[in-house]
């Protein structure tokens, strides 16, 4: 009798964190103004060049203002301040218009006043983003002129009333 081997089956435990592939992601955010211009983080794709506010991701067992503290150095190669949390917006990517690219996003983003030390120089930080080409000033009395997300941030950016409505909803 001929002896015939059967594929062993292989059983792969995945790490918790990417079992859950439709939790829901905090991320932390920073709004730099200085001089009436807003730092941000410069990315290019095919449609151009697109520009968010430096910060990502929390980590498990990381505050918000740990997480943006290193996403920040990641991204801008600073360390800041974080000051008071300014606004939170959802982002249910189904509802807005990349969903035919991550369609089953669903992010919670806290953005923050923040500052940083004058004497330390923005670069690129240690681990910029996959789309990060560079960091950017822009103007904010200019900020229509620019594909920023969340486009809602350019109309308050602009609003002379300091908005008490924190939680802005799903909104890209």
């Amino acid at each position: 009798m001929e002896r015939v081997e059967t594929p062993r089956l292989r059983v792969v435990i995945l790490p918790k964190r990417m079992r859950q592939m439709n939790a829901i992601r905090n991320s932390a955010k920073a709004i730099i103004i200085r001089n009436e211009y807003l730092l941000t983080v410069k990315n290019y794709d095919a449609a151009g060049e697109w520009y968010l506010l430096p910060g990502g991701g929390q980590n498990l067992g990381e505050t918000l203002e740990e997480a943006l503290r290193r996403e920040c150095i990641e991204e801008i190669g600073i360390a800041i301040s974080v000051g008071r949390l300014r606004y939170i917006r959802e982002y249910i990517d189904k509802n807005h218009e990349f969903s035919a690219h991550d369609g089953d996003a669903h992010q919670v983003e806290f953005m923050f006043e923040c500052d940083f030390d004058d004497t330390q120089q923005l670069e690129l930080g240690t681990n910029p983003d996959a789309y990060q080409v560079d960091i950017a000033w822009l103007p904010i009395n200019e900020i229509h002129k620019y594909r920023i997300y969340p486009k809602l941030l350019r109309d308050l950016l602009l609003s002379e009333v300091d908005n008490d409505d924190t939680y802005l909803g799903d909104v890209n």
